[in-house]
């Protein structure tokens, strides 16, 4: 982090004695040597980290600062109300600005800086959603210096975001979640597949939440299984999750069978469900060389993740989805068994109920096709018998 002040000493004019002062750029950008009138050193470095406090909260902010600075001076202040994923994506965002535009002085930034950064982007093949999410993330970081009386507007507050177009919600057919889990069952590798698509299937667990569960989070005599974040221990690593994706989530039989079986295979004092064993001992190691990260927790629990899975939709003759999209299929399946939608938001961890509604509409839609073949049907098919085409007679 950049020092905004520095503690420096000053000697009398016959040399035996010196006294402390302050260095610091005061708002209007000129520099300030404020003695302290004493020789006190350890008056001195709490009077310099007051100041330097008072600088970063914004009551003596200096007028220049680097884009990069700005950016580690935000972390600071922001603390731990955030996420670290979130810390990370502003992070990645501006670092990614900053090649764009330069280190420039983050009170230069303009509209024109944001619009440049969108398009290189795009130029360099991401994705618009990938593009909106770092727009989104640099405008957090200036909206936050607003807020702060950093700045007096949000330089991209303006900014347009890159027209996509939502992704569809795909789910998998009864008969393709049947051969899935075949599929999978057959597979040889460490990783039970078959248990892990099986309770994404029945309970709706994302990706993440399935491969950073532990078995206390499983509770065999209550049927039920628990969501919540980890600490950072000898036997876990740091995994986090917003408050609204704690949850308590129900468990079939077949789920509780199978738990129950997969424990009593595993290694005493194993603590993770799904990571296997050999994973995980690297990952320790990994940790103990202090290189094992937040984002890994969420990225790189499991080894060639999407590898494996695709080749089990391979086998099992089925068209290559998202291992999320079992999620999806879950949701939607709660829905088409009559669960309500706050129901289904509680279940699923959605903070936004907008979330949970997109999965209504698809059940919504399908409800429509189920009900046209209904109609077509029964006293449907009698009633279209009874029916001639008019006849016009010529006048």
């Amino acid at each position: 982090m950049r020092e905004l002040v520095r503690l420096r000493t000053r000697p009398s004019r016959d040399g035996k004695r010196f006294t402390y002062f302050l260095d610091y750029i005061d708002t209007n950008g000129k520099r300030k040597r404020i003695s302290l009138n004493h020789s006190d050193k350890r008056k001195a470095e709490s009077q310099k980290r007051q100041t330097e406090r008072e600088l970063r909260m914004g009551i003596l902010e200096p007028v220049s600062m680097k884009l990069s600075d700005f950016l580690a001076d935000s972390l600071v202040r922001t603390g731990d109300q955030n996420r670290e994923s979130t810390h990370y994506e502003h992070q990645s965002a501006m670092k990614q600005f900053l090649k764009v535009i330069g280190n420039i002085d983050y009170k230069r930034v303009t509209l024109s800086h944001g619009e440049l950064f969108r398009q290189t982007q795009l130029d360099k093949g991401n994705s618009p959603a990938t593009v909106s999410k770092k727009l989104r993330a640099l405008k957090r970081l200036f909206q936050l210096a607003v807020e702060r009386k950093q700045l007096t507007e949000n330089p991209l507050k303006y900014i347009k975001l890159p027209r996509w177009t939502k992704r569809k919600i795909e789910i998998y057919k009864d008969e393709e979640c049947e051969r899935i889990l075949r599929a999978a069952k057959e597979i040889k590798n460490p990783l039970r597949w078959d248990i892990l698509i099986y309770l994404a299937l029945t309970t709706g667990m994302r990706r993440g939440e399935l491969l950073n569960t532990v078995w206390m989070d499983v509770d065999f005599a209550a049927k039920t299984i628990h969501v919540s974040p980890k600490q950072d221990t000898a036997e876990t690593w740091k995994w986090l999750i917003k408050d609204s994706e704690r949850r308590t989530l129900p468990l079939t039989d077949a789920a509780v069978a199978m738990l129950a079986e997969h424990q009593s295979n595993h290694p005493n004092k194993y603590a993770y469900v799904f990571v296997p064993p050999e994973r995980y001992s690297v990952i320790q190691g990994i940790r103990k060389a202090g290189k094992w990260t937040l984002c890994d927790s969420r990225l790189k629990v499991v080894n060639n993740f999407r590898r494996t899975y695709n080749k089990i939709q391979k086998r099992a003759a089925v068209q290559e989805r998202r291992f999320h999209d079992l999620r999806n299929t879950a949701l939607t399946n709660w829905f088409a068994n009559g669960m309500g939608e706050y129901e289904v938001m509680k279940l699923a961890g959605h903070s936004d109920f907008k979330t949970t509604h997109q999965f209504y509409l698809a059940v919504a839609d399908d409800l429509i096709d189920r009900a046209r073949a209904a109609m077509s049907t029964g006293i449907g098919q009698n009633l279209a018998r009874t029916w001639h085409a008019p006849t016009f007679l010529n006048k």
